[in-house]
């Protein structure tokens, strides 16, 4: 599967904490090992065999200017930069109507990104409209203990997101419309639960929701055809969100140097 590799580069203003905790104007130029977060990102999709178009979405200029590598590639036009809108939700929305299918969505946090992982994800999706990657709790905690990440218990097993996700045909916009739906509800408790649904809510506070019934309700609520891919690396659910989780990747990439 060859895709086009969209990266999420918005920002949460100058008071991201991890902008903050590297003194830098953008999350996104956050040195990890020395290297911008951004930037390891941009590698990584570069090396992978199964893209073969990059777009960066942002409407910070100084995340172009601060980054050389970046600025060349988008001078030379092997990089494309499209503006973010109001959300995530709503700038993968708008994207859509600017790319080709499959889209890869990834985002500029995911510092331990590899083209292998990249790789192994794009290889394992199956014929759907749109599928996640996820990681299992033991997988990520067997290796790294330490790490703080948010796990979501589906039957008997612990899960968290990947920041990896396939739109492989036009269907999968219902599933970023039925996003932003949610991003707009998030204040809003019971317009969140008329937007899912009380069976699968009842389902997960019984402990009845496994993995693969999640995956089928949503597909149900949303109109299409979703799949869970559960991913075999420790570091796929390590992304950059706390100063904590920054020192963690440092960690990790030196003991991978």
């Amino acid at each position: 599967m060859r895709v086009t590799a969209l990266v999420l580069a918005g920002s949460r203003g100058a008071a991201d904490p991890v902008a903050l905790h590297a003194g830098v104007a953008h999350k996104a130029l956050a040195p990890v090992a020395g290297i911008p977060m951004l930037q390891r990102v941009l590698d990584a999709l570069g090396a992978s065999s199964s893209v073969m178009r990059i777009v960066v979405q942002t409407n910070e200029p100084a995340i172009v200017a601060g980054l050389p590598k970046l600025q060349r590639a988008v001078a030379e036009g092997l990089i494309e930069i499209l503006p973010t809108a109001a959300s995530p939700a709503q700038s993968v929305s708008a994207a859509i109507g600017r790319l080709d299918f499959p889209l890869l969505v990834t985002t500029a946090d995911h510092a331990l990104l590899t083209p292998q992982m990249v790789d192994d994800f794009c290889a394992r999706v199956p014929s759907v409209d749109i599928a996640v990657a996820l990681a299992e709790a033991s997988t990520v905690l067997a290796k790294y203990p330490g790490a703080l990440r948010t796990f979501y218990k589906l039957g008997g097993k612990r899960y968290s997101g990947c920041n990896l996700f396939a739109l492989m045909t036009p269907r999968a916009r219902q599933a970023i419309d039925f996003w932003v739906r949610l991003e707009q509800h998030r204040k809003s408790p019971w317009r969140l639960i008329a937007a899912i649904g009380v069976r699968p809510l009842l389902l997960y506070l019984t402990g009845r929701l496994d993995l693969a019934k999640a995956m089928a309700e949503l597909s149900r609520i949303v109109g299409v055809h979703g799949e869970a891919v559960v991913m075999p690396q420790a570091e796929a659910p390590i992304d950059v969100d706390k100063p904590e989780d920054l020192v963690l990747a440092e960690q990790i990439l030196a003991a991978r140097s």
